[in-house]
């Protein structure tokens, strides 16, 4: 670890914070005339000053000036808003399509100072040990960075198959581990209702641990089963898309955990629950989940999220709540984190505006970290090994033949299951379409919007490739796209209307080691190497922004005009959403968790 950023304990530190707050020290940095958002009690206070030393607020008050000596650093608020720095309850890194160091290069200037990160992406594909990298170089930034164990590798057992499996054994390994926080989202939701012993032997790990257990319950049946589910012990969930979610959640004492992220909107439809019904906002969180690189460069992150909960009627300081205190204290962090007050870690943000929030200066533990959108930090990179960057194994060259979907014998129609992909929500549409067979084979139909799907596996080299279809995306002409991130399972996820193209599209990937490529006529158009588990990228965030900003154009080229097309590119193999999707071993039913056909 890069020793300049550790930081003392609060009893280490206290004999120091008490000299300063009582006035017979003097402070590292003392910043005077700002405006105090005190969001322990959800006021504004007037001209005070905050003292800082050893990393930790010291004092808080209107006249600090006996803090200054000769040595102490001092910035001038002038009035400005003092806001506690940004916490991001629920994230995945790897959706980023960068390493823990170069995200938090790309979030500290929006003004994000903590996260808590799931990394079961790279779970997936590396398994412990590839949390384990996450985790070691999360603990190397200048920000916090907290690790939730991945809890479901795979995500639905027995209905796909992963590079490595998670294991209660495992969990309970990573719980010793500095940087672990608690368990990322129980994604096998049905596992928890039916009580497997597997999924129930994680759990009480981590509350032995006496840490936080992550929910995910991605169904909308509120009754039974989510009560179920709630009483297998997740202490929060982020699958809520709509106000009666986010209710059922906090009156079954759970944590409603409301994300924005690249794809997800699910913000304005549950923040009614406390704008209009008038619920406890201390239970409300707010969250990203999932943000690629382009949204990180061009749009911001907590902040983005936070101005948006204003502009959907959230009060500014309760709003702040719900990515600050809120989030510490639902991890048990509220004595260390998440606010403006003595001995919590001094990570601040100076801003002119409540409501909009643009972040002029970035405070992360005592260090100007970040001013005028420029990061002024060094975020130290982990050393990776080339097992984690040899993770594409395909076993063979792959042909057009590989992608052919064969009728059943004699059909001249057949009535084909199609995924259907829904504009900015995780779930998808199970439908059917009536297709022809020519010469005993079901081709993709771009003129009414029918592309064929392909799951190839990656994993192992065994060559395997599963087919099927998929509406929605609106392709036209001769094309493929293909990508190694394909939640969580993390295969490789090929569209496309040209078979020719999307073996071409394969075996490229396969060459660079993971990442994205598209192609039209005959030809790539686009690429974004990923060449870390196939899942990121350690270059800088605004290069791989720029791949994946001609990624995005050259979907659109292809005849693409849905909003973030990637994330849901990314997301047709995510089994635990419903309604239908594509996993190694076929086409799965989401409501029944059971595989299906791909003719009726």
């Amino acid at each position: 670890m890069d020793q300049k950023y550790t930081l003392k304990s609060w009893p280490e530190a206290a004999p120091r914070l008490i000299a300063v707050a009582a006035g017979r020290a003097a402070a590292d940095l003392v910043i005077r005339g700002g405006r105090w958002v005190n969001v322990q009690s959800r006021e504004v206070l007037e001209g005070y000053d905050i003292a800082v030393a050893e990393g930790r607020f010291a004092a808080i008050a209107p006249d600090l000036s006996a803090a200054i000596g000769p040595q102490t650093q001092v910035i001038e608020a002038r009035g400005r808003y003092m806001v506690p720095g940004l916490c991001d309850a629920h994230m995945h890194i790897e959706s980023g399509m960068l390493t823990p160091a170069e995200f938090a290069a790309a979030v500290i200037p929006h003004g994000t100072t903590t996260m808590f990160t799931d990394p079961h992406e790279i779970a997936n594909v590396l398994g412990l040990e590839g949390v384990r990298m996450m985790h070691d170089e999360a603990l190397m930034q200048p920000v916090n960075i907290f690790t939730q164990m991945p809890s479901c590798a795979p995500s639905a057992p027995g209905l796909e198959t992963t590079g490595f499996e998670i294991t209660p054994e495992d969990v309970a390994q990573a719980m010793s581990w500095p940087g672990i926080i608690g368990l990322g989202e129980m994604m096998n939701f049905p596992g928890v209702v039916n009580a497997d012993p597997k999924m129930l032997a994680e759990i009480a790990a981590v509350q032995r641990a006496g840490k936080t257990v992550g929910g995910h319950y991605a169904s909308p049946d509120l009754g039974a089963p989510f009560r179920a589910y709630a009483a297998g012990g997740p202490a929060d969930d982020h699958e809520g898309t709509c106000e009666a979610d986010a209710v059922a959640r906090v009156r079954q004492g759970m944590r409603a955990m409301m994300r924005l992220g690249s794809a997800w909107y699910d913000v304005a439809t549950q923040i009614t629950a406390v704008t209009e019904k008038g619920l406890d906002p201390r239970n409300f969180i707010l969250c990203t989940d999932d943000c690629h690189s382009g949204t990180l460069v061009h749009e911001g992150h907590m902040n983005r999220v936070y101005a948006h909960a204003v502009a959907c009627g959230a009060e500014p300081l309760v709003a702040l709540q719900m990515c600050t205190v809120n989030t510490a204290s639902h991890f048990g962090l509220e004595r260390e984190l998440g606010s403006i007050a003595p001995g919590r870690r001094a990570d601040l943000i100076l801003t002119s505006d409540l409501a909009t929030l643009p972040v002029e200066m970035v405070i992360a533990r005592g260090r100007v970290v970040a001013e005028g959108g420029k990061l002024l930090a060094h975020c130290p990179h982990y050393d990776w090994p080339e097992s984690a960057r040899r993770t594409v194994h395909l076993g063979r060259r792959l042909g057009a033949e590989d992608f052919a979907i064969t009728a059943p014998e004699g059909a001249n129609t057949v009535t084909a299951r199609v995924i259907g992909v829904i504009e900015n929500q995780a779930p998808t549409k199970a439908l059917t379409a009536e297709m022809e067979v020519r010469d005993g084979r079901v081709e993709a139909d771009p003129a009414r919007d029918l592309a064929q799907i392909a799951l190839v596996e990656r994993h192992r080299g065994t060559g395997a490739v599963v087919n099927g279809f998929v509406s929605g995306f609106g392709y036209t002409g001769r094309m493929a796209i293909g990508s190694t991130v394909a939640h969580d399972s993390h295969h490789m996820i090929v569209v496309g209307t040209d078979r020719e193209m999307m073996a071409a599209c394969a075996n490229r990937l396969g060459e660079m080691g993971g990442g994205i490529s598209v192609w039209k006529d005959g030809a790539e158009i686009a690429s974004v190497a990923l060449p870390i588990a196939g899942l990121m990228s350690d270059a800088p965030a605004a290069e791989v922004a720029a791949a994946a900003g001609r990624m995005v154009a050259a979907m659109a080229e292809c005849g693409c005009a849905l909003n973030n097309a990637y994330m849901q590119h990314s997301l047709l193999a995510l089994v635990v959403i419903p309604e239908i999707r594509i996993s190694d071993l076929g086409l799965v039913d989401v409501t029944r968790f059971e595989l299906t056909e791909l003719f009726e």
